[in-house]
């Protein structure tokens, strides 16, 4: 597969703290839960990718494609990265696409975004054939002031990482490295009124109030699927 150009628009971060030991039950041997403060963290983050397409090719030839995803953050050889749990998008072909060639848990959904800026309606439901049920309503929006993201260690701890990690079908574990400039963020308020995304991932959704943050967005571009090993 070769390496993708996309933008990244309209996210909410909503982010939990929670014990390191229940994370690492659901992750890879070879990967360690990352921790600030001492916890490991759990996020779900809805937003929309634009202009999809292969990396050289005009934006006019990319796909819009919303998206909803639940991650955590992890180590490898001292790598901050991403792992996914689930990740749920409208589009059925790059459905497909991404679990063939990127190796990534994407799941079929009908999804709804609408709004910008000043506040974004983001509606999921899943209709992957023989998956869970999950379903996530939220409105959410910013408040205050930008502020970048690696001026806040929270922040750049929760969203400065340039690489994912997935397992294959036949359990080969595999990484994607992502480029792009630093996140700008804002404090952000959200109204959640179903989420039954983290119970189809394994999890309880946690009590306390989410850390949120919301960003406008940003351009990426991601490589090909690697195998870990190819690191050595």
């Amino acid at each position: 597969m070769v390496p993708l150009e996309m933008g990244w628009r309209h996210l909410l971060f909503e982010n939990w703290p929670v014990d390191p030991d229940l994370l690492d039950a659901h992750l890879p041997a070879a990967l360690e839960p990352d921790q600030f403060d001492g916890s490991a963290w759990l996020s779900v983050i809805p937003f929309t990718n634009v202009d999809v397409r292969p990396k050289g090719l005009p934006h006019r030839l990319g796909v819009r494609l919303p998206e909803i995803n639940v991650r955590t953050y992890v180590t490898r050889d001292g790598v901050p990265s991403v792992y996914f749990f689930s990740l749920d998008a409208q589009g059925v072909a790059s459905v497909v696409g991404a679990r063939l060639f990127q190796h990534l848990p994407y799941y079929y959904a009908r999804i709804s975004l609408t709004g910008a800026d000043g506040s974004v309606d983001f509606s999921s439901r899943r209709r992957h054939p023989g998956a869970r049920p999950a379903r996530y309503e939220a409105t959410y929006g910013p408040t205050g002031e930008p502020f970048e993201a690696p001026a806040d260690p929270l922040a750049a701890f929760l969203v400065e990482r340039y690489r994912f990690y997935t397992e294959s079908p036949a359990g080969d574990l595999r990484y994607t490295d992502v480029s792009h400039h630093p996140w700008t963020l804002y404090p952000a308020e959200a109204s959640v009124e179903t989420d039954t995304l983290l119970s189809a991932d394994g999890f309880d959704r946690p009590e306390e109030e989410p850390v949120y943050f919301y960003s406008p967005g940003l351009d990426v571009v991601a490589s090909r699927s690697k195998r870990a090993a190819e690191e050595v």
